[in-house]
């Protein structure tokens, strides 16, 4: 594993907020950066080894090779529109790939990447006009001029990414030339859309999460008030009607007024985000109160059981309640990690475990399940019920987006690669908080923890686990604290029966935080013991989709059969649920029948169809995560119950 050089961690310790992607100035929890988290190993290790070894350089290549970041050099040697390449939002990805990038080299100091990274901005820097406008579609001769295409023309949310890619190097680097790029940019945004300005919103919502974050870095608190004027526009009709509604855009309904998230599910969710930022940093409490309230109901009417979101294909679009088909789940990987966005910030303002649950879920099962295995091909969508072998993607070629096969090296629209580069590349800042009383443990992985209490009191813990392959989380004291402290150990919504050990002393556990108060001598251990094993899920009866039809989840990881496994179609696989799922030299295994079927003229009949079954046999489940890496196959997370 990559370990921080000491020129990272200097360049870490360049503020109050290093090494945060999130840093609200209030909250009732403070988000640990990655100089105080370091993840060593497990599952989420290799994730992080596999983004910096792979991930972040397919990323790159495939961008220079579609010339996403050749369009930077078109505009200076004045090729354009001529010679532009990719959608209008393709300046986005360049500056997710900076922002992985930046991350990255603040968690290893990996010099090699430094020095891409400082090549990438000096392609981008000369594109900056004198005004901060910079942006590759719009503005020149022959193009359509600025901020004329407001619903489709993403210029505020390439300025979002530009401003979130700031933040990470400010945060784990300092003030550079990719920051003062970014003020610029924003000075810009606050110029142009001030109270003084253009009466108007982005079709895409991002600007608004990234200008809070950019005013914490930065301490500008115009860039606040930009991003509550975003806020509080949205909901008022500003953008074109369209054929999915104005919902779509979220310019339906005000921020404050909406029950329930809808629309293009990756819009909805950024908005939220930079709506819970916005109602931190400003004591908003109704505001807060607004997000809290429609995020809960999304989760328990309109989220998969893979915490992914985004039931249409058509808009990549939220469905109505209960309306959650598996083969028709767009459940779009840029929603799981914005769901992830969402679910953190909630958690760092309210301290209440189902955020991190939602976190939880949605990087098992949605943003671990886009890269492949070697992270050189990536899902867009991610379906819950595969009805065909998915076509293997040419190696060598763009891939139309969204179509639920197999992973592809790169497609026309690569929001998705780069939006995991990134959270992938800051996933420590995810693990741990501290507050008044001591540390929050959130995320279970391998790491090694370090940070200063306000009181001065510094803590050092090393966490040891194998999770999710077993629930055993062994916390290391390697330096108390004088006084006594809590830490506190988070227990997820489905571990019944979870217990936690300290001090020779062994107590039950319920959903929430398991705390221990105490002054801890260096040496001592805390153990939680989470239910890892393998259980029977049913959807409420109302998501008709999946009535009838049982899933399995293993820990935090949904489960799904493959027809690699099965040896056959899973359409007619149906299995029996009178016993729990069995696990066996780390399987899982469930008893599962299956018909062979004739083909008649007509798929209907008068009587209930009983076509002679096989005898049943165990087949092992994979995790969905893992699903589509031995090549093409059928799949279904709901399985039909015999």
């Amino acid at each position: 594993m990559s370990t921080p050089s000491a020129d990272a961690a200097s360049a870490l310790a360049t503020g109050p907020d290093h090494g945060r992607p999130v840093a609200p100035s209030t909250g009732v929890l403070r988000p640990l950066g990655l100089d105080e988290v370091r993840i060593t190993g497990g599952f989420w290790g290799r994730f992080q080894e596999l983004n910096a070894t792979t991930i972040i350089d397919h990323a790159e290549r495939w961008m220079e090779r579609v010339s996403w970041i050749g369009n930077f050099d078109a505009a200076v040697e004045n090729r354009l529109p001529a010679d532009r390449r990719g959608r209008e939002f393709s300046d986005s990805d360049v500056y997710k790939l900076m922002e992985a990038m930046a991350w990255e080299i603040g968690r290893t100091g990996d010099r090699t990447l430094e020095a891409r990274l400082v090549a990438l901005v000096d392609r981008v820097a000369p594109v900056q006009e004198a005004d901060g406008y910079l942006n590759t579609m719009f503005g020149r001769p022959g193009q359509q001029p600025r901020y004329s295409d407001l619903e489709w023309g993403h210029e505020l949310y390439c300025y979002g990414h530009l401003f979130q890619a700031a933040v990470a190097r400010g945060r784990t680097h300092g003030r550079d030339k990719l920051v003062e790029i970014a003020v610029r940019a924003a000075d810009h945004v606050c110029e142009t859309f001030g109270p003084d300005g253009l009466d108007a919103v982005c079709g895409h919502p991002e600007v608004e999460v990234a200008l809070v974050e950019l005013g914490r870095y930065t301490g500008d608190r115009r860039y606040l008030e930009q991003a509550r004027l975003f806020v509080e526009r949205r909901g008022r009709g500003t953008l074109a009607q369209i054929e999915f509604g104005q919902q779509y855009f979220q310019d339906d309904v005000p921020v404050r007024d909406a029950e329930v998230l809808r629309g293009h599910a990756v819009r909805a969710l950024y908005l939220a985000s930079g709506a819970a930022d916005v109602a931190v940093e400003t004591a908003d409490a109704e505001l807060l109160g607004a997000v809290d309230r429609q995020l809960a109901t999304t989760l328990a009417r309109r989220t998969y059981i893979t915490g992914g979101m985004g039931a249409h294909h058509e808009g990549e679009s939220f469905g109505d309640d209960y309306e959650l088909p598996p083969d028709r789940s767009y459940s779009e990987t840029c929603a799981g990690v914005a769901a992830v966005m969402t679910g953190q910030r909630m958690l760092l303002a309210t301290g209440k475990a189902r955020h991190a649950d939602l976190v939880e879920r949605a990087l098992y099962n949605v943003v671990a399940t886009s890269p492949a295995e070697d992270g050189k091909a990536f899902f867009y969508t991610n379906t819950l019920h595969q009805r065909t072998p998915g076509i293997v993607a040419a190696p060598d070629a763009v891939s139309p987006r969204a179509a639920a096969s197999l992973r592809a090296p790169w497609f026309a629209v690569s929001c998705c690669p780069t939006n995991v580069a990134r959270t992938l590349a800051s996933l420590g800042a995810y693990v741990a908080t501290a507050d008044d009383d001591g540390v929050q443990l959130h995320q279970y992985a391998p790491a090694d923890i370090r940070t200063t209490l306000p009181d001065g009191e510094v803590v050092e813990l090393r966490v040891l686990t194998e999770y999710p392959a077993d629930g055993h989380i062994r916390v290391e004291v390697l330096r108390g604290a004088a006084r006594p402290w809590t830490l506190s150990l988070r227990v997820p919504a489905w571990a019944d029966g979870a217990t936690v050990t300290a001090a020779r002393s062994s107590e039950p556990v319920t959903a929430g935080y398991a705390r221990v108060t105490r002054a801890f001598a260096a040496g001592e251990v805390v153990q939680l013991e989470l239910p890892v094993h393998a259980r029977w899920s049913w959807a409420d009866p109302r998501v008709d989709a999946a009535r009838g039809q049982v899933a399995v989840e293993r820990g935090p990881v949904v489960m799904c059969l493959e027809s690699v496994d099965l040896g056959a179609d899973v359409a007619t696989a149906r299995v029996r649920t009178d016993e729990p799922p069995l696990e066996r030299d780390g399987a899982v295994l469930v008893p599962v029948v299956t018909a062979e079927l004739d083909d008649a003229a007509w798929p209907y009949r008068h009587g209930a169809p009983n076509p002679p079954a096989s005898e049943p046999r165990l087949v092992p489940l994979t995790p969905y995560h893992r699903w589509a890496n031995r090549g093409s196959s059928t799949m279904r997370v709901w399985m039909p119950v015999d």
